[in-house]
């Protein structure tokens, strides 16, 4: 859709891949063999921690909650996305898109916060072992978890209403599969100088000051693991916290490589390979990595197929 100097945008097209016109099919069926694991394995997580009373402990009360973010996560942009491949009609209403953009920071910005949280649990478990189960207990593990989910709100919400609260003239056109942050500022018709220091600002409240203080815990978990005198338990202990820091790793890496960065260091198509990498496979990892590295799911996932509390 053309627009001229004088009029609002109503529509916004996702350029995505167009460029890959003889590749869309092949890439359709990449992307949706990702979302539907992503489903799929979340899915039996959100089943498993609800179902099996072993699990009922604050570590999974969190796993639970990082799961549905999971869900939510990829299915504010997979969907759309799978649509786009097949269609001629690449358009997203203007609306649409702040809505697409809020839903994505809210789940991806409580993510960062549970993912810290989470990392605050194992520092208690394994630092503070005697002192966990008051520490952890439900009333303050449900407060942990509504804090995170508030902040997500607040940070989405605050970005959005910064973003569309700009005019919007000319150009409708950007480069990426869905309403990202810079993709979309850039079709602003002003100066976004004073928006972008902003936006960087709760960037870096939202991700870079959580990711030092998940950081800060594994230093001080480590400490203590190193000064275990027995080797098994020292093993223990770093299998409770391996899959954890693992999903940690794969989350920032790409996060902050992607937000937290000078403005003349972005690339359309490099930062587009990597958002599909965020968006769409890192959260299909998420069930695997911590079905394979814990006992206890593998475990209730036997336990429930028996009791055929879930059809495999």
């Amino acid at each position: 859709m053309k627009t001229d100097n004088n009029s609002c945008l109503t529509e916004i097209v996702l350029l995505g891949f167009s460029d890959l016109k003889a590749r869309q099919e092949l890439l359709f069926s990449f992307i949706l063999i990702f979302y539907l694991m992503t489903l799929r394995g979340n899915s039996l997580v959100l089943i498993l921690t609800t179902v099996s009373p072993t699990l009922h402990t604050p570590m999974y009360f969190f796993l639970w909650n990082l799961s549905f973010l999971e869900i939510g996560y990829t299915s504010s942009i997979s969907p759309k996305m799978l649509v786009n491949l097949l269609s001629e009609n690449q358009t997203i209403s203007f609306w649409g898109c702040g809505c697409q953009m809020y839903f994505f920071l809210l789940f991806g910005v409580t993510e960062c916060c549970l993912l810290c949280v989470m990392s605050y649990d194992r520092y208690v478990a394994i630092c503070k072992p005697l002192q966990y189960p008051y520490i952890m207990n439900y009333r303050e593990c449900a407060k942990l978890a509504a804090a995170s989910w508030a902040w997500g709100i607040f940070v989405g919400l605050g970005l959005c209403v910064l973003i569309f609260t700009l005019p919007f003239y000319g150009s409708n056109r950007i480069s990426h599969f869905f309403c990202d942050l810079i993709p979309v500022l850039r079709l602003a018709s002003t100066n976004t100088y004073e928006i972008e220091m902003a936006i960087s600002t709760l960037t870096v409240l939202a991700d870079l000051i959580l990711f030092l203080l998940i950081l800060y815990s594994y230093i001080l978990i480590i400490s203590t693991i190193l000064l275990m005198p027995v080797a098994k338990n020292r093993h223990k202990a770093f299998s409770t916290c391996s899959s954890h820091l693992t999903v940690v790793c794969i989350f920032y890496v790409t996060i902050i490589f992607i937000y937290i960065r000078p403005n003349w260091a972005y690339f359309a198509d490099s930062d587009r390979i990597l958002a599909l990498l965020y968006t769409v496979v890192t959260p299909s990892l998420n069930p695997i990595i911590y079905s394979l590295r814990n006992k206890e799911i593998k475990t209730a996932f036997m336990k429930s197929v028996r009791k055929k509390q879930i059809i495999w």
